[in-house]
């Protein structure tokens, strides 16, 4: 038996009315996923748990099975583990976002929480000035990708309130800036850290090519190293992650998953959709499971760009959905997983904590297609609220009991 998930990150939405008050999922093409929902289990599933803001990290512990309240430490220490970070005792992980920031009306304003998409090449030119120029603060800074980067606090302070930059999008940052104890201490990290970047040679080239600079520091997401048991430790499956994103890869280094890159493979729209879809197929010759992540539909949502999400979406299914039911046939018995983790409506640019559509598929099933969208999803009455039982439900298998 082989099994399978595919997210689709931030695909479900609210009802828009450029769409006759239908959803990007609602509007958009995607007879695969349609096919999926009219012959496998189909519902909404509730990856966010109340008490839980509605994070990728929090949502994809909870789609591949593991309880937040459970395992749940923080986004950062995940990414910690992508990029080869080991984390002390002691060690605080904080997701540091190369931002632009703008003056506006008195205020300062958080006018891109990824600095116009900028490159690892371009982050490559900055983060190590950055570690250069803070680490006497008791700090230091790792590069990740694009503007995704990572900053460890030595002795640092975890019980903070910090705010993901895309929250925020074309808000003043003032009653944003990390609050609580010792948050002095970031406040005046993300002051110092425009020093570093005003007048960088790396700006100074991206403002003449007409791209946005990278104009400050956002640190947020902080928290320790997490314990977690492996899906072989679990339900006695080798498996496999493959996605662009270093949280989603670090999530899969503490399940025991081989993180596989994809050349190409950029997060965004332009990702190498064929190439993830090939190195899925090729993994399940020798592994029982792999998930293939997809961010493209997020980063559209935060950026309010409605056609670039249904684009997302509609490669997703074609481009991943598509290929990967058609190459799974020659394994005989699968089992296939199709949701996002949440929404990212594109109306306010950041995640919501609704319950999102997924459809649970074995080979063998059949049955009309039926439109894969939050309504229909809603309709079918079936709600999974247990990311535990609906792991077992997809293996097949129960957890293993664990010392």
């Amino acid at each position: 038996m082989k099994y399978i998930i595919l997210i689709g990150d931030g695909m479900a939405d609210s009802p828009i009315a450029e769409l006759g008050n239908r959803t990007p999922l609602e509007a958009a093409n995607t007879p695969n996923m349609d096919s999926l929902a009219g012959a496998g289990s189909y519902g909404l599933f509730k990856t966010v748990p109340d008490g839980y803001a509605p994070g990728s990290d929090v949502a994809n512990l909870s789609v591949l099975g593991y309880s937040p309240a459970k395992y749940y430490t923080g986004r950062a220490p995940l990414e910690a583990a992508s990029i080869g970070v080991k984390l002390g005792p002691t060690d605080i992980a904080f997701r540091c976002n190369l931002v632009t920031l703008v003056d506006k009306d008195g205020s300062t304003i958080m006018n891109d929480y990824s600095s116009g998409h900028i490159t690892t090449e371009d982050a490559a030119g900055i983060i190590p000035d950055l570690d250069k120029a803070l680490q006497s603060e008791g700090v230091r800074f790792y590069l990740g990708t694009s503007y995704r980067h990572l900053m460890v606090w030595k002795d640092g302070e975890k019980s903070l309130k910090t705010t993901p930059p895309h929250d925020i999008s074309d808000k003043a940052i003032d009653d944003y800036l990390p609050k609580g104890e010792r948050a002095d201490k970031l406040v005046r990290l993300i002051k110092l850290s425009q020093g570093v970047l005003k007048d960088h040679p790396v700006n100074r080239k991206r403002m003449a090519e007409g791209k946005k600079p990278a104009t400050s520091i956002w640190l947020w997401g902080q928290g320790s190293a997490p314990a977690m048991p492996t899906i072989k430790e679990r339900f006695g499956l080798e498996g496999a992650i493959i996605s662009a994103v270093d949280l989603m890869k670090g999530i899969g280094i503490y399940a025991g998953l081989e993180v596989i890159k994809v050349p190409g493979a950029t997060g965004y729209i332009d990702t190498n959709y064929e190439g993830k879809a090939e190195a899925a197929l090729k993994a399940l010759e020798s592994k029982d499971f792999v998930c293939v992540h997809v961010e493209a539909p997020d980063e559209a949502g935060h950026n309010g760009n409605l056609k670039d999400k249904m684009k997302a979406i509609e490669d997703f299914d074609a481009r991943i959905v598509g290929p990967v039911l058609k190459g799974l046939e020659k394994f005989g018995e699968f089992s296939v997983m199709v949701l996002p983790d949440h929404p990212t409506p594109i109306a306010i640019k950041t995640h919501t904590r609704d319950a999102v559509p997924f459809v649970l598929y074995r080979n063998g099933q059949n049955g009309n297609s039926v439109k894969y969208c939050e309504k229909n999803a809603k309709a079918t009455g079936l709600v999974a609220d247990d990311c535990k039982a609906l792991a077992e439900e997809f293996y097949g298998k129960t957890e293993k009991a664990l010392a």
